[in-house]
């Protein structure tokens, strides 16, 4: 069932209804078109971070369904999905976005109930998760594209582009929905098959997604889900040799051991990883479009963002004004259940990480920073917190070390340069924003800054086209658009003489 609204609220007999779908079975792998218990037989628990009451039990992954996974999709590969002509995958995509949207409800039920994530954010990922592949399904066709090279009349050489074979995909806990089909659809538009690792905190949309794929017909083998943890089933598939590729969304960590294990076998990865990314607020920007995009940047997604402006940097003559301001809005802030319409920030994903966030806050204040408002746990049950306010220095570990939370650090600056310096005194480099009606200054700082996406005058509007990735430790590649067709083909160059040229006799 389709909601246009997005402000609508889901019916409570519904919400119901799928709460008792998640408790009634136990979710299996989703392997060459079949939906298979695990090799082991074992068993996780994932939870609802509103209460941190069991929702559902799911498969635990391990080896044996990574090798299962790997030759059904090395299979479909050689065989079925990866023989398919483009335009027959172009119409397997547009299905699947039009499933999406059929079951928009079931979906954003299920993901606020396992990530936590908010109604009104939730409904947004659904209708880009769709996008996803209504846009990849436009490349199928004429992404193999490729060029001519003529030398005189004597040679031409020509480049296309073909599929690169099995896809591993690890997604993280915050949006697993969106930010797993932003790989998947490319992937499979461009001719490759694919073996999900979803997070473990969040595995149940993933679920959802293989049942859309079954209904869409999709040649068995072609869409893969094998659930469980990071040593368990994803350290398998990165180092499974039928699977050429690797990309992860996840913490800068997690990207590092990856990189570590898939070295012995020169894997091509994509890494998107963590972010501690500056909202660099000059004297002279629209303070109030200002405000409202940072308030937004850090609280929504309940802070689970990489690309969140965890950072306010603001020069010192609005510093107070900022602050006291903010501070208005954070505490106004609706903190309640994800389900609720109007709730703004929903609870963490798990009790470790809200113990995590909260030892942030602890930190700070053992720093010295001045906490403003928030920064305390909400109610006794669930992971509900305040969102938290610090005024600090940028080389406190609140504003070095990627929280993941509703929690912002305000920095002061005194001019151009100094603001310029302390954004960059970061080892991440994901994303920035910066506030200021001086247009030249606006292109100086997007040029200087370490950053592989900077938005000026805005907060983080995603364009699909547009290259996304970052630098240092946030990252080792770019996707979007024809930046994912760098990442899923390989460009071949074949050259074919047009005579008879001179070819070198040895050993006559």
């Amino acid at each position: 069932m389709k909601i246009d609204d997005k402000t609508a609220g889901i019916r409570p007999e519904f919400i119901e209804q799928v709460r008792q779908k998640l408790a009634s079975r136990t979710f299996e792998h989703y392997i060459g078109g079949q939906f298979v218990p695990g090799a082991r037989g074992e068993v996780f628990e994932t939870l609802d971070p509103a209460t941190n009451r069991v929702l559902a039990r799911v498969y635990r992954g391990h080896a044996e369904d990574i090798e299962r996974a790997a030759q059904a999709a090395h299979g479909a590969f050689k065989t079925g999905w990866g023989r398919l002509k483009a335009r027959e995958r172009k119409k397997y995509l547009l299905k699947i976005a039009s499933l999406i949207e059929k079951h928009g409800d079931e979906l954003a039920t299920i993901e606020c109930l396992d990530a936590g994530q908010v109604l009104k954010i939730v409904r947004g990922q659904i209708a880009r998760t769709a996008e996803n592949f209504s846009f990849y399904a436009d490349w199928a066709e004429r992404a193999m594209d490729g060029r001519t090279y003529p030398v005189d009349a004597e040679w031409v050489y020509y480049t296309l582009r073909v599929p690169v074979g099995v896809c591993g995909i690890i997604t993280p806990w915050n949006a697993p929905m969106m930010l797993s089909t932003w790989r998947i659809a490319p992937a499979l538009a461009f001719g490759n098959t694919v073996i999900l690792k979803p997070a473990e905190w969040s595995p149940l949309t993933a679920w959802k997604l293989a049942e859309i794929m079954q209904e869409a017909d999709l040649p068995p083998g072609t869409f893969n889900v094998v659930q469980g943890f990071g040593e368990e089933a994803g350290a398998p598939l990165v180092a499974h040799p039928l699977v050429p590729l690797i990309t992860l969304t996840g913490e800068t960590t997690t990207g590092s051991i990856v990189m570590k294990n898939a070295a012995d076998q020169l894997k091509r990865l994509s890494l998107e990883l963590g972010g501690k990314s500056p909202a660099i607020i000059f004297e002279d920007a629209d303070f109030e479009r200002a405000l409202d995009a940072t308030i937004f940047q850090i609280y929504s997604f309940n802070g689970e963002r990489c690309t969140a402006n965890s950072r306010a940097l603001v020069q010192e003559s609005l510093l107070e004004t900022f602050v006291s301001r903010v501070a208005e809005r954070a505490a106004r802030v609706k903190v309640g259940h994800p389900l609720d319409p109007e709730t703004e920030v929903g609870p963490l994903i798990h009790p470790e990480h809200l113990e995590r966030v909260l030892g942030y806050v602890r930190i700070g204040q053992e720093e010295g920073a001045r906490l403003v408002v928030g920064g305390e746990r909400v109610g006794s049950e669930g992971n509900y917190m305040r969102p938290a306010l610090f005024v600090g220095e940028n080389h406190m570990r609140i504003a070095q070390e990627e929280i993941f939370g509703p929690v912002l650090t305000v920095i002061p600056f005194k001019d151009e340069a100094d603001a310029l310096a302390k954004a960059n005194d970061v080892k991440y480099g994901l994303a920035a924003y910066v506030w200021t009606r001086d247009v030249t200054r606006a292109h100086r700082m997007g040029l200087a800054l370490d950053s592989g996406m900077t938005w000026i005058n805005s907060h983080n509007v995603r364009h699909l086209p547009t290259p996304f990735g970052g630098v240092k430790f946030s990252g080792t590649h770019r996707e979007g658009g024809e930046y994912s067709l760098e990442f899923y083909t390989e460009l071949k160059c074949i050259a074919v003489p047009l005579g008879e040229h001179h070819i070198p006799r040895f050993g006559k």
